[in-house]
């Protein structure tokens, strides 16, 4: 959502949230969706992409979408998508930026030795964005999960003077 609509505001002529369930399904809150449809994002509802389409020289031209229904609730508790045979389509589109999820990449957690995670898998961090390891911070979604843009800004600016102290202390140390 954060994306979308900072791609809008960027001057994007267009912007659309590509989703495979229905509104109701949507892991957003009520007032996001609102906020954004508002600002101009256009909702693709039951649509899942499938592949993104280049040109020759590798750039995005289009995405190759099919249409869903819902089935049987998954584990989830929400309705499961199940594509619709015969229904594919394609979007002619520019750029494509994938915002599927907010858990750590696993590359990083488990070759940054030393760096404790919590219980769900995300870095581990003081109030000052401080991790385990010396002399490395860490905020927003790989820290609290999926969570806004405004509160990873905040634990910005809480690292950023936590990392301003911790450079002039190592100064005054040398």
């Amino acid at each position: 959502m954060d994306a979308a609509r900072s791609a809008l505001r960027m001057g994007a002529d267009e912007v659309h949230i590509v989703y495979r369930r229905s509104e109701e399904e949507m892991p957003a809150r009520k007032e996001e969706v609102e906020n954004a449809k508002e600002e101009g994002i256009i909702f693709d509802f039951l649509t899942n992409p499938v592949r993104i389409i280049g040109n020759e020289n590798g750039w995005v031209k289009g995405i190759e979408c099919i249409r869903m229904e819902l089935g049987e609730p998954d584990a989830s508790g929400r309705r499961r998508p199940v594509p619709i045979m015969g229904s594919e389509f394609v979007m002619d589109i520019d750029t494509v930026v994938i915002a599927i999820g907010t858990g750590p990449n696993p590359l990083l957690t488990k070759t940054t030795e030393g760096l404790e995670l919590t219980k769900h898998g995300y870095i581990a961090v003081d109030e000052e964005g401080r991790t385990s390891r010396e002399g490395v911070w860490a905020g927003g979604d790989i820290v609290t999960g999926s969570a806004t843009v405004i509160l990873a800004m905040g634990a910005g600016k809480k690292a950023a003077r936590s990392i301003h102290e911790y450079l002039q202390n190592k100064k005054w140390q040398q």
